[in-house]
């Protein structure tokens, strides 16, 4: 396994519609597990394809009962409403915060091909989201109801 490098905010890779995965070879497993050694060692909550320089319909999020791998995620069903602090690993030291479902439930594929779905709330349902829209060039900034100052940031967290 290999950490990758993260691209940043102005790379055109974020900005461009990744393609469906329609084989899962060697190549894609590789992948997988170098992203979750990427997610592991960034101290991400989640982490898409395009974010490492891959054009591909792949991401890893890391619940509370481990990472999970999403292969052609799709969001099936939404439910509720939050707004929360956002970041995201491609765009450091910015926040904001955004506007998302409270529940998300995502159809996918994992590494054995096998389609399952799994549900998310709060912090995992805005992961769902925010990985899923790299999948489709967006970034949380795109989305975000207001982009918060470091002081901000620090008053949330309570710092």
């Amino acid at each position: 396994m290999a950490i990758l490098n993260i691209v940043k905010e102005g790379d055109p890779t974020l900005r461009k519609v990744c393609r469906p995965v329609t084989e899962i070879t060697p190549r894609i497993i590789q992948l997988l597990d170098d992203m979750q050694e990427t997610l592991i060692d960034s101290n991400g909550a989640g982490l898409a394809a395009p974010q490492v320089g891959i054009l591909r319909r792949i991401a890893v999020v890391d619940m509370e009962d481990g990472i999970v791998e999403l292969i052609n995620p799709e969001i099936i069903e939404t439910e509720g409403e939050q707004e929360e602090l956002e970041g995201c690993l491609s765009v450091p030291d910015v926040w904001g915060i955004t506007h998302r479902p409270a529940k998300v439930t995502v159809r996918a594929m994992n590494r054995n091909g096998e389609i399952f779905t799994v549900t998310g709330e709060d912090l995992d349902a805005r992961c769902f989201c925010h990985e899923i829209d790299h999948l489709d060039g967006h970034l949380f900034t795109d989305k975000a109801v207001r982009i918060l100052t470091p002081d901000e940031v620090a008053e949330i967290r309570g710092e």
